[in-house]
């Protein structure tokens, strides 16, 4: 990894670092896109069969109940153990978040409201193909499953034979996941937001993916809603003296290989501990099975960052804005209310970012490329939606009809102003 002064303009260029042929993606999102709005079933089909590599003769979108009675077979008891353990923290913590709708009536009897209502029905992306993200579902799902949405359409990109992963498929069954696509890209974002002859239309599409994931919930932005525009996985590491260089190597490794573009920077004021965690980087990359991966990454958009002090790290990440920000620091809590952008933070030696990822119970899909510094987590609120309720009395509206009139005539809108004063009319 490289060693940067946090004056090398390097840095800002690591801060600031962009999706290279952007616009040519997004044009051939935008090709599957129309052909799966045009042409539903057929256009998915084809467009599996092509990038996921399925038989020619494969038709099988939907997974069947013998498909998830068969996926439970396979799987071991521990793996069903901690399953529950973690569906259990994830659930708890979203439980937490729920809101309630209200009515709050004053003085003059009017009454003003909110009502939180689940949505009906979601699309929740998991990804696939040759890996298992078991944990995609349960971030998914629980909270949607929490804010009480009746429909949960799961889509995931299958194996070359046509299949899912079992450990995905249970981890679904667990989450009260209620259909089931073996479908993914580009075509499976489109799949959910028009819907086809086989796969139901949604209200909203959540989870990560891909760029042409990413570009394809850009492009159905509006015909659905959906949660963000997530990038590739960054983890930004402050650390002082006091942080193990083993520790502090081991959590850059574990974003840096999920994706060759993850971004996986060191901050600290020790020279000590940069070439440290440099040294031991480079041991530990060497028993990586995705060390390629790993490397490509730290290659590109690895750092280790030397700053004046603590505060100048804290101010470099919240420069960056991470999407997971480790505070491996002596005195953690003290430091935490300094944190101004970052879409979880982990305190403390023993917080590292993969029980996050599994475990502890917040949510793992999060903001990243800058995004934290104005968008939050996956949450509750992500799969509800708020109607206002108005309702005054006779009284509180000649109290305030003279109030409207006159805003409404500023502004030049007379119909708005005549809507007040007919009811003012004897």
């Amino acid at each position: 990894m490289r060693i940067l002064s946090s004056r090398d303009p390097a840095v800002e260029r690591i801060l600031q670092k962009t999706i290279a042929n952007a616009a040519e993606i997004e044009s051939r999102v935008r090709e599957i896109v129309e052909e799966v709005r045009q042409r539903g079933d057929a256009a998915v089909l084809e467009y599996t069969r092509r990038f996921d590599r399925v038989p020619a003769e494969w038709d099988n979108l939907r997974v069947s109940a013998e498909e998830i009675e068969q996926a439970r077979a396979l799987v071991d008891g521990e793996f069903l153990d901690s399953l529950q353990a973690a569906i259990d923290n994830i659930r708890s913590f979203h439980e937490q978040q729920k809101q309630h709708s209200w009515m709050e009536p004053d003085p003059s009897g009017n009454i003003l409201g909110q009502i939180s209502r689940p949505l009906e029905r979601v699309g929740i992306y998991v990804p696939g193909g040759t890996a298992a993200y078991p944990s995609s579902v349960l971030m998914n799902a629980l909270p949607a499953q929490v804010a009480g949405v009746k429909e949960i359409i799961m889509v995931s990109p299958p194996a070359a034979d046509g299949s899912l992963n079992p450990y995905t498929l249970v981890a679904a069954a667990a989450c009260g996941v209620t259909e089931i696509y073996k479908i993914g890209g580009a075509q499976a974002v489109a799949a959910l937001a028009f819907g086809t002859q086989t796969v139901p239309k949604v209200d909203k599409i959540t989870g990560p993916g891909n760029i042409y994931v990413t570009m394809a919930k850009k492009l159905v932005y509006g015909e659905v809603d959906i949660d963000m525009l997530a990038g590739p996985s960054e983890v930004l590491v402050v650390a002082d003296a006091t942080a193990n260089p083993r520790y502090a190597a081991a959590d850059l490794l574990s974003q840096a290989e999920h994706d060759p573009l993850a971004s996986a920077l060191l901050v600290t004021p020790s020279t000590e501990l940069a070439q440290a965690v440099k040294l031991e980087v480079e041991r530990q990359l060497a028993g990586l099975s995705r060390r390629a991966i790993a490397e490509k990454a730290l290659a590109e958009y690895g750092a280790i960052i030397i700053t004046e002090d603590l505060a100048e790290a804290i101010e470099v990440a919240n420069r960056f804005a991470p999407e997971h920000l480790e505070l491996l620091v002596a005195e953690p809590f003290s430091w935490l209310g300094k944190v101004k952008n970052a879409g979880a933070v982990f305190v403390g030696h023993y917080s590292p970012e993969p029980i996050g990822d599994y475990f502890a119970g917040p949510n793992h899909i999060l903001p990243t490329g800058g995004t934290a510094r104005f968008y939050s987590p996956v949450t509750v609120d992500t799969f509800t939606k708020k109607t206002s309720v108005i309702a005054y009395s006779e009284a509180g509206f000649r109290v305030a009809a003279a109030k409207v009139i006159k805003l409404a005539t500023v502004e030049g809108l007379d119909a708005h102003a005549n809507s007040i004063k007919i009811r003012l009319e004897p």
